[in-house]
């Protein structure tokens, strides 16, 4: 029950922290707080999410290190690549286009799910949690695209944040611009790559047609995450939101259900 919990956990302390370092940047208006507010702002709901998606049926499958790590290097990869392919398309077209953009970073996040998906089911602490068996497991490949979208978001956040204070010499509405991102972020980063990250797995699993289904997830993902960027509309966004978050809360349930039901068939 503790383990189901621990998103609530993450979150309070991470809130905590947050208004502490804010509450003395503001006061001392020392410069020197300003990363870590950056950080802790950035960081506190792409954590608090990853952890509720972990734990979800109460019970971790996917080691801690591994989500970290795929949140981590997930996040890093991601930018880096993307940024990348962002800057040559720029210097070739002259222009960066919208879907261009989509394709670039939905498929950067998934560097780190496709290399997890070969590496994970012969890690020995995974296999445990499994029976044993060297299996792809498609219920985890959610929390590995949740893990992977989410550190993308705080490093992109943490960017925005940081060219905003550049920019106005000061830090005021850096604090809103995180909020709003960390709000965001789970039906945007955290859904696109999460959902397309699960029908990866699913496709490694065997699942009929699950190549045609990642490739349909893939395209779906890539127009949300134009439409997102091109359509910064609030009845826009708010749609965007809304297909986003009940694909990724579908997800996340029917990924329940088969570890329920992958429990119930192994229990003697």
């Amino acid at each position: 029950m503790g383990r189901r919990f621990a998103w609530l956990g993450v979150l309070v302390v991470g809130l905590a922290m947050f208004l502490l370092v804010y509450r003395t940047l503001i006061r001392t208006q020392d410069p020197n707080f300003v990363p870590a507010m950056i950080l802790i702002g950035a960081s506190v709901v792409p954590a608090t999410f990853v952890t509720y998606v972990a734990s979800r049926d109460g019970r971790w499958r996917v080691p801690a290190s591994v989500v970290t790590g795929t949140a981590w290097f997930g996040g890093v990869l991601g930018t880096v690549v993307a940024g990348r392919l962002e800057y040559d398309t720029l210097r070739s077209l002259g222009a960066v286009p919208v879907l261009a953009v989509g394709v670039a970073e939905e498929a950067a996040k998934l560097i780190v799910p496709v290399a997890l998906v070969v590496i994970l089911p012969r890690l020995r602490s995974y296999r445990a949690r499994l029976g044993g068996a060297p299996r792809v497991n498609p219920a985890d490949g959610v929390v590995i695209g949740v893990a992977a979208g989410m550190g993308f978001a705080a490093l992109e956040t943490m960017g925005y944040a940081f060219v905003s204070i550049l920019n106005q010499h000061s830090i005021d509405g850096v604090e809103r611009l995180l909020f709003y991102r960390g709000l965001m972020s789970p039906v945007c980063h955290a859904a696109w790559t999460g959902l397309t990250s699960a029908a990866l797995w699913r496709w490694a699993a065997g699942v009929p047609h699950g190549g045609l289904r990642f490739v349909l997830t893939f395209a779906l993902a890539v127009m949300l995450h134009a439409t997102w960027d091109s359509l910064s509309t609030p009845p826009v966004m708010a749609t965007v939101a809304a297909i986003s978050g009940y694909g990724l809360f579908r997800e996340l349930h029917r990924s329940t259900l088969f570890v329920g039901d992958a429990v119930q068939a192994n229990s003697p």
